[in-house]
């Protein structure tokens, strides 16, 4: 093997692993984008992290003005001339702000938007997390009882796309997918 053939030899794996480390670089960046909050950094510096769903339940007439984050699955929105009144039934948010598939809950609560939010986008079913600004509580008929509803005025609203994040599937053998 001569000097030439020894140089692009040594040359071409050197750029063959920079190749690489550009490629895994770009996919960590990629990955990495998809992991940002659902809420704006401006509106969770604003929310008081000390405050737990648990607490805000309990007693949302002593905690107005305060700005929380909350999400979970809309139940029902209905348009008024007031603005557009969305019911959710909370659940637990993960790091990115995407409420998770669980049964735990602490109770549905109001979503108040002074703007018209059309209804068949707010549907339910759909997931959705909102940082907003605690205005108390509503007494509101649920089935045959009066429920007392914390109501939310929503200062951002985001709601999740079914298709957000990787999917993880495990499958073994032809067309089977765990």
């Amino acid at each position: 093997m001569n000097k030439f053939t020894f140089f692009i030899l040594h040359n071409s794996s050197f750029i063959f692993s920079k190749c690489h480390l550009c490629v895994l670089c770009g996919l960590l960046l990629i990955c990495l984008n998809g992991c940002g909050h659902v809420i704006s950094h401006e509106l969770r510096q604003q929310a008081d992290k000390e405050l737990t769903p648990e607490f805000l339940f309990k007693d949302p007439d002593t905690l107005k003005g305060k700005t929380v984050i909350l999400g979970g699955i809309i139940v029902s929105s209905k348009n008024t001339n007031e603005g557009t009144y969305i019911e959710v039934l909370q659940k637990p948010l993960d790091y990115r702000g995407r409420p998770k598939v669980t049964d735990v809950t602490y109770g549905r609560f109001l979503i108040f938007s002074e703007s018209y939010l059309d209804t068949a986008v707010y549907s339910a079913g759909r997931e959705i997390t909102l940082a907003g600004e605690v205005l108390g509580r509503q007494i509101r008929p649920l089935g045959e009882i009066q429920y007392s509803y914390l109501l939310i005025k929503g200062k951002e609203l985001h709601l999740i796309e079914p298709h957000e994040g990787l999917p993880i599937r495990f499958s073994i053998g032809i067309w089977t997918t765990f």
